[in-house]
């Protein structure tokens, strides 16, 4: 990814509305929880799609896990935790925690997850918004959901679904699970 690309999305990220504040500073890795239910060898895991204009048509290798940014001296989980309310509207189960690591990303972004088990209704996710500049150059600004959309699916569909780099939080899931 080239820094301007990096830099487009860093700025999109500190432009969106979330309950830490405009003003609040974000640090290192993020941090996500991976939402999952059913029976062992048939679990489905919860992936969001990430909202706005360069994401519209991508679906192979652009969904996550529900996750965003540490802040300054915020504790990963409780980032993961926040992260998940603030792209899907509705808090995580209050449950114990499966810790699933951390992973890379291509530019060199770390994420860490924990999984959970629970169940969402995927047709009441109410994302927050960023505001970005769109068309770009054009002077208007226009808010976009951070998440346009999240669905359960298969692992076996998941690895296909998610970013590549994520599908190792799949494999240590289902590692752990079976």
């Amino acid at each position: 990814m080239s820094d301007r690309r990096r830099t487009k999305a860093g700025s999109r990220r500190r432009t969106a509305t979330t309950s830490a504040g405009a003003g609040a500073k974000l640090r290192g890795p993020s941090a996500g929880i991976l939402l999952y239910r059913g029976d062992p060898g048939r679990h489905e895991v919860l992936l969001v799609h990430p909202g706005g204009p360069w994401w519209r048509r991508q679906e192979a290798g652009a969904w996550s896990i529900p996750k965003g940014e540490c802040m300054t001296d915020e504790e990963p989980y409780l980032a993961a935790r926040r992260e998940f309310v603030e792209e899907l509207g509705v808090p995580p189960p209050d449950c114990d925690a499966l810790q699933l690591g951390e992973i890379r990303q291509r530019a060199g972004k770390r994420v860490l997850a924990w999984a959970l088990p629970g169940d969402l209704d995927t047709t009441a996710v109410k994302s927050n918004t960023f505001n970005l500049e769109w068309p770009p150059h054009s002077g208007q600004f226009r808010d976009f959901p951070e998440v346009d959309r999240a669905e359960w699916f298969s692992v076996e569909t998941a690895r296909q679904k998610i970013n590549p780099a994520q599908v190792e939080f799949l494999d240590r899931l289902e590692a752990a699970l079976t």
